[in-house]
């Protein structure tokens, strides 16, 4: 039985995706300006089709068996080498790259406030309803 129905899990794995997405953003940023430097992109929604498209269920036969779960995030940092937007062989596009870090940045802080409103919930309780 899951005490807080697996919400504070996936908020936790959505922070880590976020926290992988400003990291590769932050990278391509820093080199904007090397030479043939290749844009690195995080992908989750592709990752998670194919993970569900598989239909694998694993069952626990008894409860004092460990719970099956894979430690696989669906998290997938790649490399664009596809394209060249700079003379030099570099190919990080620093508009399209501001955008994504404000993007996520927002997303990072939507996540941020939910979790501290599940533990202020939860704080609330505990407390008595104070």
């Amino acid at each position: 039985m899951s005490l807080f129905s697996g919400t504070i899990q996936t908020l936790e794995n959505s922070l880590n995706y976020a926290t992988v997405k400003n990291r590769a953003i932050a990278h391509n940023i820093s080199n904007a300006d090397t030479p043939n430097y290749k844009a690195k992109n995080v992908q989750f929604n592709e990752v998670l089709k194919n993970q569900l498209s598989n239909q694998f269920e694993a069952k626990q036969t008894n409860e004092r068996h460990l719970p099956f779960s894979t430690n696989n995030s669906g998290i997938k940092v790649t490399t664009d080498r596809s394209t060249m937007y700079n003379h030099n062989g570099n190919n990080v596009d620093i508009d399209k790259e501001m955008s994504e870090l404000a993007k996520n940045q927002i997303y990072y802080q939507a996540l941020v406030d939910r979790i501290n409103g599940k533990f202020n919930s939860l704080q609330s309780v505990i407390r008595g309803g104070n």
